[in-house]
């Protein structure tokens, strides 16, 4: 069985910032949504790659050698092991493709970390 998902509309169903949401699967990974605004904590994901996909305005991704701005209709992807921070200075929406073991903060625990992100 095939299922469409429409972004706009899962993208309409929250408001908060950083708290990814589950909006399908591809084999052994989870498709996600989330909001950024402001900034994120640095971190990385020792085992896992993660791509980046904005589907609405832009971010610029930190890395500790550099940034790499990222605009709608772009994506980035981050390796493994690679130190990064996010940041938006406005709301921007994002598209993740992440392994279904990633966790959102990687290395580091915070306010910010989902352990069981939400299904939309």
């Amino acid at each position: 069985m095939l299922t469409k998902v429409n972004l706009a509309e899962k993208l309409a169903q929250f408001g908060e910032h950083w708290s990814p949401k589950i909006v399908g699967e591809l084999n052994d990974a989870y498709v996600k949504l989330v909001k950024f605004r402001g900034e994120f904590v640095w971190h990385h994901h020792a085992d896992e790659d993660e791509l980046f996909l904005v589907v609405r305005g832009s971010f610029v991704m930190h890395l500790r050698d550099g940034e790499v701005r990222v605009s709608e209709g772009e994506f980035v992807v981050v390796p493994r092991g690679v130190e990064h921070k996010p940041v938006a200075e406005e709301e921007a929406c994002v598209l993740l493709l992440e392994p279904k073991s990633l966790l959102n903060t990687g290395n580091v625990r915070s306010e910010r970390t989902i352990d069981r992100p939400e299904r939309i």
